[in-house]
Formats: C-alpha cells, sequence, structure tokens
C-alpha cells in the first residue's frame, strides 16, 4: 500500500505537470485539475496532515507557474519517512 500511494501519486503529478507543457490549455485545465488533485490528496491521507495537504494541492494547482511542485510525491515524503523519522526520534526520548 506505501508504495501503491507513492505510484499513484508520480502518476498524479504528472497529470498535474503535463497541464504546464500544454500553452493556453493549460491553466484551463488546472482549473479543472485542482478541486480533483485537493480531493485526491485527502482521500490518500485522511489524517489531518491530509487535508492541510489537499488545501497546499488546490492551492498549488491554481497559481500560476507552479505546476511543476510534486504535491503528491512531497506528500508522501513527509507521511513514510518525515513523519516516520520524527515519531521514532520521540519514541526514543530524542528532542528533535
Amino acid at each position: 500500500m506505501k508504495y501503491g500511494k507513492l505510484a499513484l501519486g508520480l502518476l498524479f503529478d504528472l497529470i498535474g505537470m503535463a497541464t504546464y507543457f500544454v500553452p493556453g490549455w493549460g491553466e484551463l485545465a488546472d482549473i479543472a485539475w485542482a478541486p480533483v488533485s485537493g480531493y485526491l490528496i485527502t482521500r490518500m491521507y485522511p489524517d489531518k496532515s491530509g487535508r492541510i495537504g489537499g488545501v497546499i494541492g488546490f492551492l498549488e494547482e491554481l497559481i500560476p507557474g507552479t505546476d511543476f511542485i510534486p504535491t503528491f510525491t512531497l506528500m508522501w515524503l513527509y507521511t513514510y519517512v518525515y513523519k516516520k523519522d520524527t515519531a521514532g526520534k520521540k519514541a526514543l526520548g530524542k528532542s528533535i
């Protein structure tokens, strides 16, 4: 499941970035993709960070020139690398 989310995230990031390469049409597609992107992030990560990621993904797609940001991949890294690492440090009693 963990790597399935990564694969889906990479696919969704590619869809979001594809609109960047189509002059004129790309910005119109971003208007349609923005709510879909935000919704997909909240479904893939149903906790508080997923809701925050959904808002960020939505805004990232609406703001012109930000399509290159891999929001889904960054969310996966946050969930499975960063958050996991900080939880392990807290369990060991180390300060972050």
